[in-house]
């Protein structure tokens, strides 16, 4: 039997390579909350210690953290991935087919802003499908809050945003 931690490091980095993009913390742990396995103390220290072996990597967008796996990762979840039960890998594979489209959603359409040399504010925004880039811009925005206030109607609106580029552009 596969001692606890070792076991929930492989489950990070299965449920990682299952939806082959970033998943954000609170959305790795909604599946082990809700399904029971760790407390989030355990949690949140199983995923450090996988960033620091280089398992999977991680990116911060407004404070929200995302994982992706590393090619390392994968090697590690190569060998080891039978030491995850058929039950867990029915937990975690039915929780991604709920949850994907939505997973993908949340982590897709991204914006941030930073301070520009010239002292106003850059927002970038993006949409992706999976890995890859399908969309992104940058706006320069005279101050801090313009730069929030189009970071947080983003979200709402890249969809309409993006298929408005693509007509106007076809």
């Amino acid at each position: 039997m596969t001692e606890p931690e070792t076991l929930y490091k492989l489950m990070i980095l299965y449920m990682l390579k299952k939806v082959n993009f970033p998943l954000s913390n609170p959305q790795l742990w909604t599946f082990f909350e809700q399904k029971g396995y760790t407390n989030f103390f355990t949690f949140q220290d199983t995923a450090q210690q996988l960033l620091d072996a280089n398992l999977m990597k991680q990116d911060e967008v407004h404070n929200i953290v995302r994982y992706e796996l590393t090619k390392e990762g994968e090697e590690a979840l190569y060998y080891f991935e039978n030491d995850i039960s058929d039950a867990i890998r029915e937990d975690m594979d039915g929780y991604i087919n709920e949850n994907k489209f939505q997973l993908r959603n949340e982590t897709g359409i991204t914006s941030d802003y930073y301070k520009t040399t010239n002292f106003d504010y850059c927002v970038h925004c993006e949409v992706r499908e999976g890995k890859a880039k399908l969309f992104e811009m940058n706006i320069t925005v005279p101050s801090e809050e313009q730069a929030r206030v189009l970071c947080n109607h983003w979200e709402d609106n890249a969809q309409t945003i993006y298929a408005g580029v693509l007509k106007q552009l076809m």
